[in-house]
């Protein structure tokens, strides 16, 4: 299959483009400087241009705080390129795979999130991201819409890298311990997506690895994984207060998944081990 893939510079989207090449696909890795997606004849003419089979859409506005700052920016982004890019995957006959996000929801729950369940952004980010859905839903019926959370990679910067680099440099750490959420590692997504992308089993699947955590116990595996002697200090959100609310709970049911015969995400603690092998 002939398949771009958005943000192909990101932590997802190299893990993606890399997987898809092993599957013998032909490539496209679309990043700023070849698509900007928030300009609409540019997004025309780029998929016009490779009339790909399929688009996997990893370009994001994700910085969650920097967003309440700049919610136009995040908006153009998450939503209108979005748009723009289910507008042409539709012109061309493409299907389109969405990454979207655990920010959807707002937290209260206390059981894993359906696929179907109400939606409720807490700020800007979660707002975007889901515009970004209901354009490509109400735009393109081949479409899949998958959400994930606390994503982490060997490629870009993340959750893992940065308490490996605190550890090393203070032997201990103050950690978040009242939000629970999945961990997610790229090439378990990325592989997800590759299988997903060839299928018409369309619509909206939650995908992250299995089983759940805080961060603070996130934060703990990590050292323990990486054979590093650091103090973790569990705190509050109210201990750690961030320009943007962070849903305090946000484990996402893979029900969907399962449903469809599709093969679910290993548990996170070995995705956590396959991150420090690779």
């Amino acid at each position: 299959m002939i398949v771009v893939v958005t943000g192909a510079a990101g932590q997802l989207g190299q893990d993606v483009v890399i997987n898809l090449e092993k599957s013998n696909h032909v490539v496209y890795g679309a990043n700023r400087e070849t698509l900007d997606i928030t300009n609409e004849d540019n997004v025309k003419q780029y998929i016009a241009n490779i009339k790909p089979d399929v688009i996997i859409h990893c370009a994001a506005y994700t910085n969650v705080d920097k967003a309440e700052e700049e919610p136009d920016v995040a908006y153009e982004i998450n939503a209108l390129g979005s748009k723009y890019l289910a507008e042409a995957a539709s012109s061309v006959g493409a299907k389109m795979l969405y990454v979207s996000t655990d920010y959807v929801f707002d937290g209260s729950a206390n059981e894993p999130y359906e696929v179907n369940h109400p939606t409720n952004p807490l700020g800007v980010y979660g707002n975007t991201k889901l515009a970004g859905e209901k354009f490509v839903a109400g735009t393109l019926e081949e479409h899949f819409i998958i959400r994930t959370a606390w994503v982490y990679g060997t490629k870009g910067n993340n959750f893992v890298k940065t308490m490996i680099r605190l550890g090393a440099e203070r032997g201990q750490v103050g950690v978040v311990s009242d939000q629970i959420g999945s961990p997610t590692y790229t090439v378990d997504l990325a592989n997800f997506l590759i299988e997903l992308m060839v299928t018409d089993k369309y619509g909206i699947y939650h995908a992250t690895n299995g089983g759940e955590c805080s961060w603070y116990d996130f934060a703990k595996e990590i050292f323990r994984q990486a054979d590093l002697q650091v103090i973790v200090n569990p705190l509050t959100t109210e201990q750690f207060p961030r320009p943007a609310k962070r849903p305090s709970y946000s484990v996402l049911s893979k029900q969907r998944i399962e449903s469809e015969g599709l093969k679910p995400l290993r548990h996170w603690t070995e995705g956590l081990t396959a991150y420090f092998n690779e």
